[in-house]
């Protein structure tokens, strides 16, 4: 009498079919972790800046505050810049924060100006 065994020895049923999915599994578990752990530094190092608002002080001034929250305990750098009507730059400066002991600090700084300005901003900020 013939055994299920002895049918798949025969006809080449063998435990050989899973192999296939237990690695393309493993490699999904791999590619998902990886992905994960990207997302996760990344975000670790991410700062982000929020314009509070600005003041005209002169044709030649503006003064620009906003909040920068992210990395606690690290220097960070914000590029703040002055827009005229047609958001042209007719000033920037580049602003350094000391790491402070909170998540969030709140900054404000005067930009000098080539032209009357009409709004002042943060372009962006950075991990010294």
């Amino acid at each position: 009498m013939t055994t299920a065994r002895d049918l798949d020895a025969r006809y080449g049923r063998t435990g050989r079919r899973r192999l296939p999915w237990i690695i393309a599994g493993a490699v999904a578990l791999l590619l998902v972790g990886a992905f994960s752990w990207m997302t996760v530094a990344q975000s670790m190092g991410s700062v982000d800046a929020d314009d509070l608002g600005f003041e005209l002080v002169d044709e030649h001034s503006v003064n620009v505050s906003f909040q920068v929250t992210g990395v606690q305990g690290k220097d960070v750098v914000c590029a703040v810049e002055a827009l005229d009507e047609e958001f042209g730059v007719v000033g920037w400066k580049i602003v350094e924060i000391p790491a402070g002991d909170s998540h969030s600090q709140a900054r404000s700084v005067t930009v000098p100006t080539v032209a009357e300005a009409t709004t002042g901003l943060v372009n962006t900020c950075w991990v010294a």
